[in-house]
């Protein structure tokens, strides 16, 4: 290399990128590098037809902190979408989370009272005093009904495993609402960066120099040659060459489908097939987490993606920690290695084992660049 840089990023993901631009501020130099073709991770949007896809799965912004939101939404404006899923059972459609609309749809009740009245009689039914796993957990909370018909299915296809075998902590704040209020999350501040995902990693990432195609540990005594400090956002256990042996991940492929001269699919960014029978655990439709009433009409096509949820065989995308006491066990040996690092920092979702909301990874990208 004919520069030296101060920091070496690997991964230009929201973590890599946040520190980057902290870094950058500070008057730090910078390269980035990824294995991809392009940046953003697993938030890399890219637009089809003028509908800016969700390349690796649905991603929508949401936080309590000001500080996040205000700093995301000074590279770029988030507009006002909210996010309502709904809930296919064999056909028949339930408004998500758990709300008095699922309750009606449900039971027929009209009333918080009713509806309340409803759950205490399952939960006694099925109540459980001390839940041992996930099934147990979901019924002492919401009764047989919804569980089998709205978690039972779907969880089963996200984990690969059945309920009565995952823990029952993974369900435990499951969102119950006494209200008509379809909105799944309870910040403050929700939205979808204007013009895609990756035109805010672009902004972020102004003034850095970035390379592509470039997988780090195949050259990796190259690479941190060419730095003072590495911040490291992959897999923690490949960093180590998996001396201990392989973390679980669930991986997540996709069936995108352009439908042409279709302007509205189904009438919702989420479709969440809950049955056990259907494939696939979701249907997202991108153009409505951008466009809405008549933006609809005014783009004559629409884009699709199925997804389906699997466990990650080696070459496959990790998105989904498997946090149980085995891989946090393996976790913690990697950690070990991990924090006798000097010159490398270990960052993110993959770094850390842990699965972070997008909020909590700027929150985190944060704290790092400021300890440092």
């Amino acid at each position: 290399m004919e520069k030296k840089y101060d920091f070496l990023i690997v991964g230009t993901g929201l973590f890599g990128a946040v520190s980057a631009y902290l870094l950058k501020k500070k008057g730090y130099s910078i390269l980035l590098i990824d294995k991809r073709d392009h940046i953003g991770g697993n938030v890399y949007t890219k637009q089809v037809n003028g509908i800016n896809v969700h390349q690796y799965g649905a991603h929508i912004f949401h936080t309590s902190n000001k500080k996040v939101w205000d700093f995301v939404n000074s590279f770029v404006e988030f507009n006002r979408y909210t996010n309502s899923p709904v809930a296919n059972y064999k056909g028949k459609l339930y408004n998500l989370p758990f709300n008095m609309n699922t309750f009606y749809q449900m039971w027929g009740v009209k009333t918080p009272e009713e509806a309340k009245a409803k759950i205490e009689e399952q939960k006694k039914e099925y109540h459980t005093e001390n839940p041992q796993n996930l099934e147990e957990q979901a019924i002492s909370l919401i009764g047989k009904d919804i569980y089998e018909a709205l978690i039972q299915g779907y969880t089963q296809k996200q984990w690969g495993r059945k309920c009565t075998d995952l823990p029952a902590f993974i369900i435990k704040r499951l969102p119950v609402r006494f209200t008509f209020d379809n909105n799944y999350f309870n910040d403050k501040y929700q939205g979808i960066p204007e013009g895609g995902y990756t035109k805010l990693v672009e902004k972020m990432l102004e003034g850095c120099d970035v390379r592509l195609g470039i997988d780090y540990l195949d050259q990796k005594v190259t690479w941190d040659a060419c730095a003072d400090r590495v911040i490291y956002t992959g897999e923690i256990d490949r960093f180590f060459n998996y001396q201990y042996g392989h973390l679980q991940y669930r991986t997540v492929s996709f069936e995108t489908e352009l439908l042409e001269g279709v302007t509205n699919y189904q009438g919702n960014a989420v479709v969440n097939y809950t049955d056990a029978e259907t494939p696939y655990t979701r249907i997202i439709e991108h153009k409505h987490f951008e466009m809405f009433g008549a933006d609809l009409e005014a783009c004559p096509d629409t884009v699709i993606s199925r997804e389906y949820s699997k466990e990650w065989q080696p070459g496959d995308e990790p998105y989904y920690p498997v946090n149980d006491n085995t891989n946090s066990a393996l976790y913690a040996k990697y950690k070990t290695l991990a924090d006798a690092q000097t010159k490398v920092i270990f960052g993110g979702r993959l770094a850390e084992y842990k699965y972070y909301d997008m909020h909590k990874v700027i929150e985190r990208a944060m704290e790092v660049v400021n300890d440092l």
